[in-house]
Order: C-alpha cells, then sequence, then structure tokens
C-alpha cells in the first residue's frame, strides 16, 4: 500500500511538472520581452511603485487582522470559556506560550532570525541585492503578531516593512529586474508599510530613504513616494483618514520654552536613547552568555513581560494592534511615568532578546512619549504659573526619542509632524530633535537597527556594507581620464562645458595637473544664466570652489565620508603631498566596485579603465 501512494505521489509530481514547465517558460519568453522595450525607467519604478503601494497596505491590513486574531485566541476566548482561571496566572503563561510560539516559528520557517525586522531589510539591500524569499517574510510577520498579539513590548513597523519590502523584492524578481531596480522596489515597499500603518505618507517615504536605502537618492525618490502615498490611501480607506494614534494638537506659547526647556528636552531624551540602545545590547549580551536553552528562553521572557505588562495593569504594551494611547500619558504623575519609560526599556529589551519578534520603532515612540510626558509633568510643577501642556512635551518627545534610538531625525520630525498636523510644534520638535539625535549619535555610534547588525559582525553605512567599503581602495575605483578645465578658461568657453559630456563635476587645475577646485553643471548653469550681468574677464580659477580630495590609498569608505560632508557626488583623487590631480572618483564609480566586490570577484587595477564605471 505504502508502495502504491510513493508511485502515486511520483505520477503527481511528474504530472505538476509537465504543466508548470511550460508555463515558467512562457513567462519567461514575456519577462524578457517586457525588458526588451526599452521603456522608460522612471515610467517603470513608478508603475511597478503603485503595485507595491496597494500590496504593502493590504499586507498591513492582513498583519493587524493577524495580530488581532492572536489577542483573540490568547486573551479574549479563553477568558470567556475557562472562567475560572484567575487573571494573575493566566496573562504571564500566556504571554510566555505566544513567546514560544513566534520563537519557534522564527526558528522553523525564518532561519531563526528573530528579533526586530528592519536591519533584516537593510542587510538584504546592502549585501543580498534586495532579495527576500518569501517563506521568510511571510514567517517574520506571523512570529511579530503572534509576539504582538500576546502581549510582547515590540513594535509592527518591523514586520510591515518586512512584508512591503518581501511583496517588492518578489515582484521585482519575478519580472527579472536588476539589482538595483529591486533595491528601490524593496524600498518602495518599506515606505508602504509604514506609511499604511501610521497614515504618515511623508514620513514613510522618508523613513524607506534615510533607514532602508540609506541615501536620499534622486533615482528612488520618486517610486518610494508614489508607492507610500498610494499605501495610505488605500489604508485610509479601511482604518479611515486619521493618524495610527488619535493625537490633539499642542502648541507652544512662550520663549522660554523653546530656548530653555525643549533643548533640556533634547539632551533627556538623547540620554534616554542612548540608555534604551545600550539595553538592548547588555541584554543580547547577557543572552548569548547564559546557559538556558533556546526553547526555554522564551518561556522564562514571556512569563516575565507578562508579569510586567501585568503590573502595569495593560499600559505598557497596550490591546491587539493598537499599542499606544498618547492621551492616557497626560494623565499620569512623574513617577509613574518614568516607571513606564523605565519598564518599557526593560520589556523590549526581553521581548526581543528571548526569542520573539517584532520592530523598535514604535517602542521607542511609546518611551519617547514616557519620557516627554514625564519632563513636561516635572516643568509644569516646577514653574504652575506658565501655563505649560506636558502633552506637547510628551508628542515632542516621541519624535526625540525615534531620533535617538533609530538615527533617523528627518522621518522623527516629519512622523510626528503628521500625526499631530499642528504647525506650531514644528520649531521647538525640530529644536529637540536636533539635540537629542546629535548627543546619542555623540555618545553611542549604534542604533537599535545598526545594534542588531553589528551582533551578526555587519557594518552599513549609506546602505553599503562598512566594512567591505574600508577594505576597498579609492585605486581601485577612480576615472584617471575624467575631464578637465584649466584655470584660464575664459567664461564664454567655460560654458561650453555644459552638456558636453555626462561628467557632473570638473576639475580645474593649474599647470602640471595642481588642483585648484572643483566646478560642477550646476555651477555652470547659474553662470549660463548670470552671463550678461558678469564681467567677461571671469576665469574658470575665479568660480573654482575648494572641496574634499582623496588618494588612491584612501579606503572607499572614506571617501564616501568626505563626498557627504560636502554633499558632492564626486572627488578629486589627488597625489598625497603635492596635490597634483590623478583622477576623479565618484558614487557610480564606489557602487560599480563595491558590487563586484559584494559579488565575490577580486578587484584588483583600476574599475573605471576598463569603462565599467559610472559617471557622476
Amino acid at each position: 500500500m505504502l508502495l502504491r501512494l510513493h508511485d502515486r505521489t511520483r505520477r503527481g509530481v511528474r504530472l505538476a511538472a509537465k504543466h508548470l514547465v511550460p508555463l515558467v517558460r512562457r513567462w519567461d519568453q514575456f519577462t524578457a520581452w517586457f525588458n526588451a522595450r526599452g521603456f522608460d525607467e522612471n515610467t517603470i519604478l513608478v508603475v511597478f511603485a503603485v503595485a507595491v503601494g496597494i500590496a504593502g497596505a493590504a499586507g498591513v491590513i492582513v498583519f493587524f487582522k493577524l495580530i488581532d486574531l492572536a489577542y483573540f485566541l490568547l486573551y479574549r476566548w479563553p477568558v470567556s470559556h475557562f472562567s475560572w482561571l484567575s487573571f494573575p496566572v493566566y496573562r504571564p503563561l500566556l504571554t510566555a506560550i505566544g513567546f514560544a510560539i513566534a520563537a519557534w516559528i522564527g526558528r522553523r520557517f525564518a532561519g531563526g532570525e528573530e528579533g526586530p525586522n528592519v536591519p533584516y531589510v537593510q542587510l538584504a539591500v546592502a549585501k543580498r541585492n534586495g532579495n527576500l524569499p518569501a517563506k521568510a517574510g511571510l514567517a517574520h510577520a506571523t512570529a511579530s503578531a503572534v509576539t504582538l498579539g500576546s502581549g510582547g513590548s515590540a513594535g509592527s513597523e518591523g514586520p510591515v516593512v518586512v512584508l512591503g519590502s518581501t511583496l517588492a523584492s518578489w515582484l521585482g524578481r519575478a519580472f527579472r529586474f536588476d539589482a538595483e531596480r529591486v533595491k528601490v522596489l524593496v524600498g518602495a515597499g518599506a515606505a508602504a508599510g509604514i506609511s499604511a500603518t501610521f497614515n504618515a505618507p511623508i514620513a514613510g517615504a522618508f523613513f524607506a530613504l534615510e533607514e532602508i536605502l540609506g541615501s536620499l537618492a534622486v533615482g528612488a525618490f520618486p517610486a518610494v513616494v508614489v508607492s507610500s502615498v498610494v499605501a495610505a490611501v488605500v489604508s485610509r480607506s479601511v482604518f479611515g483618514n486619521h493618524p495610527s494614534f488619535p493625537i490633539p494638537a499642542y502648541g507652544y506659547a512662550l520663549w522660554r520654552e523653546l530656548l530653555l526647556f525643549y533643548p533640556l528636552l533634547g539632551v533627556v531624551g538623547g540620554l534616554v536613547g542612548v540608555t534604551f540602545v545600550r539595553t538592548q545590547r547588555f541584554a543580547g549580551t547577557l543572552v548569548r552568555r547564559s546557559r538556558i536553552r533556546p526553547t526555554v528562553l522564551p518561556w522564562i521572557g514571556g512569563a516575565i513581560v507578562g508579569t510586567m505588562v501585568l503590573a502595569s495593569s495593560g499600559i505598557l504594551v497596550g490591546y491587539g494592534h493598537v499599542a499606544l494611547r498618547p492621551q492616557i500619558f497626560g494623565q499620569l504623575g512623574v513617577a509613574a511615568l518614568a516607571a513606564l519609560a523605565a519598564g518599557k526599556i526593560v520589556a523590549t529589551a526581553i521581548t526581543l532578546n528571548s526569542g520573539a519578534s517584532g520592530g523598535l520603532f514604535t517602542p521607542s515612540l511609546y518611551l519617547g512619549v514616557a519620557t516627554g510626558g514625564a519632563f513636561g509633568v516635572a516643568i509644569s510643577k516646577l514653574f504652575p504659573g506658565l501655563g505649560l501642556h506636558p502633552e506637547a512635551y510628551a508628542l515632542v518627545g516621541m519624535g526625540t526619542m525615534v531620533a535617538a534610538a533609530t538615527h533617523a531625525p528627518i522621518t522623527a520630525i516629519l512622523l510626528v509632524f503628521e500625526m499631530t498636523n499642528d504647525y506650531a510644534i514644528t520649531i521647538p520638535l525640530m529644536i529637540s530633535v536636533t539635540l537629542g539625535y546629535v548627543i546619542a549619535r555623540r555618545i553611542e555610534s549604534d542604533s537599535l537597527y545598526s545594534l542588531w547588525l553589528t551582533r551578526r559582525g555587519e557594518r552599513l553605512e549609506h546602505g553599503a556594507a562598512r566594512d567591505l567599503l574600508s577594505e576597498l581602495k579609492v585605486g581601485t575605483a577612480y576615472d584617471r581620464f575624467p575631464d578637465t578645465i584649466p584655470e584660464w578658461t575664459p567664461l564664454p568657453t567655460l560654458l561650453e562645458y555644459l552638456g558636453r559630456s555626462d561628467q557632473l563635476s570638473f576639475p580645474v587645475v593649474a599647470g602640471e595637473r595642481e588642483l585648484v577646485g572643483m566646478v560642477s553643471t550646476a555651477d555652470i548653469g547659474r553662470l549660463a544664466v548670470e552671463q550678461d550681468a558678469l564681467e567677461p574677464l571671469i576665469l574658470a580659477a575665479d568660480v573654482a570652489s575648494a572641496t574634499e580630495t582623496v588618494s588612491p590609498d584612501d579606503s572607499l569608505l572614506e571617501a564616501t565620508h568626505r563626498m557627504g560632508v560636502r554633499g558632492v557626488p564626486a572627488l578629486p583623487v589627488v597625489e598625497r603631498d603635492t596635490r597634483q590631480l590623478l583622477g576623479l572618483v565618484t558614487r557610480g564609480h564606489i557602487l560599480a566596485v563595491y558590487e563586484r566586490a559584494l559579488a565575490g570577484e577580486v578587484v584588483t587595477g583600476n574599475l573605471a579603465e576598463t569603462g565599467d564605471e559610472g559617471r557622476s
């Protein structure tokens, strides 16, 4: 009988393969035809961004339903059917069961990649050409839904970022797109997830650019923005046109708030953000050094977190997919808010280091509300005659904590602004966020996301592998024969360089190729507009700008840093001692060498001489 069953199975597999192979061939033929049409790159990205936005929003809707389902199965249903079960025992036990299930899903289907989800996508973009396996992505989302539904202290933004990015990655690979196009779509998927979750399309777009793609690249901007907006429109049709957290608007009234209180909140927020990051690191180190079996650890972690949530009457995590009710924080005292902030730090560290899964963005928002609220209540009691609003400090604290803990200041400012729609809060928000971010970066180089990568021996810089960039040298990447402009070139001749080639930056040289400065096509364009009002005797040396330089033995990581200092797409390569121009290195050159090294090629010689480089 077993033999007959085996034969039937083999015949079924052969039959399925017989019908599947022609379908695969037809799909390959279609994608080859599609990719050979020569459609405009922006058109393709925008069209697919619409599809990604719709899919990302649908993923968020399904994910929230999964959280609510897990909450129903683990809490509401048992309470209604087993009234004899005492609640104080029930909550820690069921949270432990939820953690154990989430950890099992992570081990079984996601390759053991539990914990925060956003770094998983960052790593895929930096080192795997945007390749996110569908099985692992769905497992991440399911494990996170169980974690959140069982009362774990984690966020929903990480799983929805994984969901949106996974769907986008699958779509890009299904159409046989190249790696760069897939990466842009993955960023668009991440933006869709954040946008649909928080009803914040602008913040969603900048989150993807800041955290996932690692740069504000012009080429990625249209697709990311379109996907984010489409996702917001779809989610609003289901959840309504309001923020994920209904927040009243508060402003500021006094100059001393801007000059003293909000800057002080930035300092406090930066220090608490560093504490949050270092507590995560300490918890991870403690777990790795412990001898507790991985199958037992979720039970212990779940029981501890469940007990903490029980002690807070549920305020520490919320209920179902509604994780944060900021209006509650305006009704609590300083001691209670400080206790909630400390509890959130500890509970999140235990949750994400005991085998459960989830994001870190929402816990950062929660911690910011508690910290800012405690600060606001304390200040209002010290200065009762000023009529201060502690709630306003709680809202600004949200943005400050996100910037300090995740190193995403632009996203932090835009998110809080979109959640409040209050222009009056923008100035104090920018002051506090900037100070909190600067202080946190000064004290702690890692963010909550980069910490997860550092544990695994990964260092990313602007969406690329930091360690790999530090090993590669400028000498392998720069163009030895760029177009240059002699310093004595008069204005009429200088204008002829506009549109001469696809080079966007020109070294200005004197004598034997001694570097004088740089002139960009933007500079030349301004000269063309203003030439009637300029002196005809203006020379190239008069308009050349000072610039950072690199030498052939500098690392590509150092070149990337120096480009960031000036905000330029290219740097002149010079002899270290003489400043004699040797060539020009662009972001395109760095990317080309990086991708070859990432693919396992041994990069020797000078890539730019082979014609594989990209112009600046």
